[in-house]
């Protein structure tokens, strides 16, 4: 028989926690060093790729990883709500809603994925039509596609799995899932890629069996750590209030997600229009923004676990303080990124683009590129608040305004100022997300732990 002993959800119940440095960084650092590796696996991927010696190969794993960056990043909801959710849950002293929650998730996440996998000749065809590339381009990235999407299940798990451990704020035992997923990843991409000779297949399977091997191994330790807890019953999980809950917050953070895309998707297309170099060089300097936001990951899921975690246990001088200090963590991470790419980005980029062109360019710009992890620092760190506290509603919102403000300068500031005006136009988008978000944090606050 089944025994539940655990608070309902709704419970008020003060249950204090200190929020300290050392807690800060507990999460912090494990995280910013498994985000490190994600970008290491498209530099293998390409690198594989190009022992081979044919473009093609290249473009088609380049329009591949598209996709995958498209479907995954709106499924990204999968761990960041479970974090939220998991998070609350600990602090109400709830050992099974964390597992009821994780339950729920594995189960949109196995759903989703056999959709994604049933959608396989629809996802490529759309792709072929948009993309519009050549024969070649397209047979390599059909092949990529065809196959990765096998993983879709696994990967969507390993959402769920790595967001119930960063809930739960164990972010060390995160990081060793993922550096076992890419480094799984990474070895069997080279053997079956390179050694085997498969080529793009062998990087798809590869991917495939990274992931797999990561959700195995996530699944049997949460099963080690379930085991010594009751277990929720069947009821329980099937909750359909707490389901509605779950779908609410993840619609809305999935929405959140999508407009962030576009909103990146229509700075590179200006770019595009702007002619070849401007795009390679906005692209470039892009990577500085996304590399920054990997390491300043850490410090948002930081903020994430404990705000939702003083959520949870109704205690608001753990959330006053979390986000404080997750804050001046941030800042003092993101300044340093903007000095480490003021001083080095130049020789960065000439590392990366051999062309002159390119590289005139991009020193122009570059003060842009370093100081966009500051602008976007607010943004990030209220992200992460907001999904822990679950305001997923509000995110959305405020989402959707910086957008509107964000057309507003993008079809405007270019037509004076240049690429310039299209870099500010970027900078206004991060800055109003998080001023937006920061200016009805009080009210929600007060009303969150009103008593």
């Amino acid at each position: 028989m089944t025994i539940e002993i655990s608070p309902p959800p709704g419970s008020k119940i003060v249950r204090p926690f200190e929020v300290t440095n050392r807690l800060m960084l507990a999460i912090t650092i494990p995280v910013m060093l498994a985000s490190l590796t994600t970008p290491l696996l498209g530099l293998v991927d390409t690198a594989v790729i190009g022992q081979l010696g044919d473009p093609h190969l290249l473009g088609g794993l380049a329009i591949g990883a598209l996709v995958f960056d498209f479907l995954f990043s709106t499924m990204n909801f999968l761990r960041s709500g479970t974090t939220g959710l998991v998070a609350q849950a600990m602090g109400r002293h709830d050992n099974v809603e964390q597992q009821a929650v994780f339950w729920r998730a594995i189960g949109i996440a196995a759903v989703v994925g056999v959709l994604f996998i049933a959608a396989t000749p629809l996802v490529v065809q759309a792709t072929i039509s948009f993309m519009n590339p050549d024969k070649a381009i397209a047979d390599a990235m059909s092949t990529y596609v065809s196959i990765r999407l096998l993983s879709s299940p696994m990967a969507l798990g390993n959402f769920v799995v790595l967001g119930l451990l960063l809930g739960q704020g164990k972010a060390m035992q995160g990081l060793y899932v993922q550096l076992l997923l890419n480094g799984v990843n990474v070895v069997m991409t080279i053997w079956f890629g390179l050694v085997m000779g498969w080529g793009v297949a062998g990087i798809a399977w590869g991917t495939v069996l990274g992931e797999t091997v990561a959700l195995v191994v996530g699944l049997f330790m949460i099963y080690l750590q379930f085991r010594a807890v009751p277990n929720p019953s069947r009821a329980r999980v099937l909750d359909m209030h707490e389901i509605r809950r779950m779908f609410t917050v993840n619609r809305d953070i999935m929405l959140r997600s999508f407009f962030l895309l576009i909103a990146y998707a229509y700075f590179t297309r200006a770019g595009t229009e702007a002619g070849a170099v401007t795009l390679a060089t906005n692209a470039v300097l892009m990577n500085f923004l996304l590399i920054s936001g990997y390491l300043i990951d850490g410090v948002t899921t930081a903020a994430e676990q404990i705000s939702g975690r003083a959520v949870g246990a109704h205690y608001r001088p753990a959330f006053d303080r979390g986000i404080k200090l997750s804050f001046l963590w941030g800042l003092m991470l993101a300044t340093a990124m903007a000095a480490f790419f003021l001083i080095f980005g130049d020789a960065i980029v000439a590392f990366l683009i051999k062309s002159d062109e390119v590289q005139a360019m991009a020193s122009l710009y570059l003060p842009w590129a370093a100081l966009a992890p500051v602008v976007g620092l607010l943004a990030f760190h209220m992200d992460g608040v907001f999904i822990g506290a679950t305001w997923s509603r509000d995110m959305r919102n405020m989402m959707i305004l910086s957008l509107i403000g964000y057309f507003a300068a993008y079809f405007i500031l270019p037509k004076f100022f240049g690429n310039h005006g299209l870099w500010l136009a970027l900078h206004l988008f991060l800055g109003l997300r998080g001023i937006s978000l920061l200016s009805i944090l009080p009210s929600r606050a007060r009303l969150q732990f009103a008593n």
